[in-house]
């Protein structure tokens, strides 16, 4: 059978409107797949968010080191080729989050919350690189978790105890002699130094060292002052006695917890049972 040329080119006709309609159709569908998987990943990462959020005020450490690994896996995946710079500005976003609430929970002021928050956008900015973001994560989960655990309020069973520990919080980078605190609290040193080892199973003059050796170790890891000028800070007599301390409590030289970012901090806890 003789078609002529006016049916062949209808025919062609035909097949590239086909052709060009089942184009169309495979990229929508291949346009709503896309956005289908948006949602998707947008709904993951704002469940993630939370989980950590949750995480972090209940210093549940490794569950919220665990979830912003997959929160980072998601923004490398999402954004590949600027994923340092997306992991960058998601843990300064992240640590905003976190000064936010704990200054609407009253855990810090309008001046710690700033320092503190700017304390961790200096480290993120200055420190964080392709290789070592995952460490860098663990490293702000850490000073989070030790910022919140070091502002709890302690739950010992006598108020005078209490109301020393707290004292010791507020002043610790101060020059403290226990018969000055004694005088503050209007007891005499030998009851307070009695009660306090009674309800806590420690020395005061021990407990006031492990609370400054748990401070330096903010200075040492974020700020760039001198050890020398750290250890006067907190009043210890001179640089090899307060090596000497730091690595008793830490088990690092202070040069050495500075520079391994992946070394946990050392942070004291009371017994359960001293608390009874």
């Amino acid at each position: 059978m003789r078609h002529e040329k006016s049916d062949i080119y209808r025919m062609s006709g035909v097949k590239l409107m086909t052709s060009k309609k089942i184009e169309a159709s495979n990229l929508v569908l291949i346009s709503t797949n896309e956005s289908e998987n948006r949602v998707k990943i947008a709904k993951t990462y704002f469940q993630l968010e939370r989980k950590l959020l949750n995480h972090i005020f209940n210093l549940e450490k490794e569950l919220a080191r665990y979830t912003l690994k997959e929160i980072q896996t998601i923004l490398s995946d999402y954004i590949p080729e600027s994923s340092t710079k997306a992991i960058q500005y998601y843990f300064i976003v992240m640590s905003s989050m976190v000064t936010r609430r704990m200054k609407e929970e009253k855990l810090l002021n309008d001046e710690n919350a700033f320092t503190f928050n700017a304390t961790c956008i200096v480290l993120i900015e200055q420190n964080l690189t392709e290789a070592n973001a995952v460490e860098i994560g663990d490293e702000l989960i850490e000073f989070y978790c030790y910022i919140l655990k070091e502002r709890d309020t302690p739950k010992l069973s006598h108020d005078t105890v209490n109301e020393v520990i707290q004292y010791i919080n507020t002043n610790v980078e101060k020059q403290l002699v226990v018969e000055e605190i004694a005088k503050q609290f209007n007891v005499s040193t030998s009851h307070l130094s009695r009660i306090f080892r009674e309800y806590t199973s420690v020395t005061l003059v021990e407990f006031i060292m492990i609370r400054k050796i748990e401070e330096v170790q903010y200075y040492l890891r974020f700020t760039d002052q001198k050890i020398s000028e750290i250890a006067k800070k907190f009043h210890f007599c001179n640089q090899s006695y307060f090596t000497r301390v730091f690595k008793k409590y830490t088990g690092f030289t202070p040069m050495r917890f500075r520079k391994d970012l992946s070394g946990n901090y050392f942070q004291f806890s009371f017994n359960q049972d001293d608390s009874l």
